[in-house]
């Protein structure tokens, strides 16, 4: 119970402190600007669940793979590696926060070009439907935008190889629990704040935030002992 409490925990604490300000929560935020919030919610959050059972599953069968003793010193080096990596970031970071503005202007550049071709196309009614991927006859366009754009932006993120990192050394079911709380709760906080919360969080001081958060799993992780 206490392994299913600690992997929850940390889980919790860095999907929380590594998300607010990422890229994928301010596409989300954008996004819930510009298209209904139900949908742009359930696509990112679909989105991120399914990445973190994904990552819990990897650090889940990575023992498996490779002996507990590695997976541990692999783990803790991620942790200091990732620590260190964000510490620096923070410290040179000038203080202008461009990476909303850099989203921003990528959606905006992906929004033109689909509407360009919706413009260009001079087919029927009935062909564009066949046209139409097979998803969208399932799905929102707008919830699959939403989902791809989160999924995307997560993969080979720090949080992804960290979750990765947690559920091979923590508890996995409590990873994924943890995980998945924290990332509804940026999700929810990205599409009900919107653009000015956004725009309001300093990018220096959740880098410096994450450092030290994992810097302190890394010390954590070095001084535990290597369960068998």
């Amino acid at each position: 119970m206490s392994s299913l409490v600690q992997g929850f925990s940390k889980s919790l604490a860095m999907t929380v402190v590594s998300e607010i300000g990422d890229n994928t929560f301010f596409a989300a935020a954008i996004l819930a600007m510009r298209h209904p919030r139900g949908l742009v919610l359930s696509g990112c959050l679909a989105s991120l669940i399914v990445m973190t059972i994904l990552s819990a599953a990897v650090g889940w069968a990575a023992p498996n793979l490779i002996s507990r003793t590695w997976t541990h010193h692999i783990t803790t080096m991620l942790f200091f590696g990732f620590g260190l990596r964000s510490l620096w970031d923070g410290f040179m970071e000038d203080g202008d926060d461009d990476e909303l503005a850099e989203v921003e202007a990528k959606l905006d550049a992906d929004q033109k070009d689909n509407t360009k071709k919706v413009e260009g196309s001079k087919d029927g009614d009935e062909l564009k439907k066949k046209r139409r991927p097979f998803l969208t006859q399932f799905f929102s366009p707008i919830f699959l935008k939403a989902f791809s754009i989160t999924f995307f932006g997560e993969w080979g993120d720090t949080s992804q190889l960290a979750t990765i990192g947690l559920a091979a050394d923590e508890n996995p079911f409590g990873v994924v629990l943890g995980g998945i709380l924290g990332q509804a709760l940026c999700t929810v906080a990205a599409v009900l704040g919107g653009k000015s919360l956004a725009s309001r969080i300093s990018e220096k001081i959740v880098l410096l935030s994450s450092g030290v958060l994992f810097i302190i799993f890394g010390i954590q992780s070095f001084l535990s002992p290597v369960e068998s």
